[in-house]
């Protein structure tokens, strides 16, 4: 099997993967994602995908994530996994779709706005 890739996003985090045949192994930033994502809750979301279409220990990934938090790059590793699994193989498109997994999130932060505190908050008033 040739090297698959894909690019996944999430806020303002970017995920570009590289999908092999191999045994399981995924790299995140040169680190195993084991040790990148301390949580657990991180690790089956960027595994997410793997599970849902029964492809787990199938194939090694590296993964070069950028900008975000944690949250928003393990969701992003997870997009770009779906897309390269659908590009593997087309026929596991309808399992990811019911998930959700092939749907790029759209929402971002909302921008501070003048004359405001933050986004939505305004300064205090005072009456008198």
């Amino acid at each position: 099997m040739e090297i698959n890739n894909a690019l996944g996003r999430r806020k303002t985090a970017v995920a570009r993967i590289y999908m092999t045949a191999g045994t399981g192994n995924m790299t995140v930033n040169k680190r195993d994602y084991k040790n990148y994502f301390p949580t657990l809750n991180l690790q089956i979301a960027a595994n997410k995908a793997f599970e849902i279409t029964n492809t787990v220990g199938q194939f090694d990934v590296t993964v070069h994530v950028d900008g975000g938090g944690q949250t928003g790059q393990a969701d992003a590793i997870k997009l770009a996994i779906s897309r390269a699994l659908v590009k593997y193989n087309a026929e596991l498109k309808p399992l990811l779709k019911v998930e959700g997994l092939l749907t790029r999130d759209p929402r971002m932060v909302e921008r501070k706005k003048p004359g405001q505190k933050k986004a939505r908050k305004r300064f205090q008033f005072v009456k008198r």
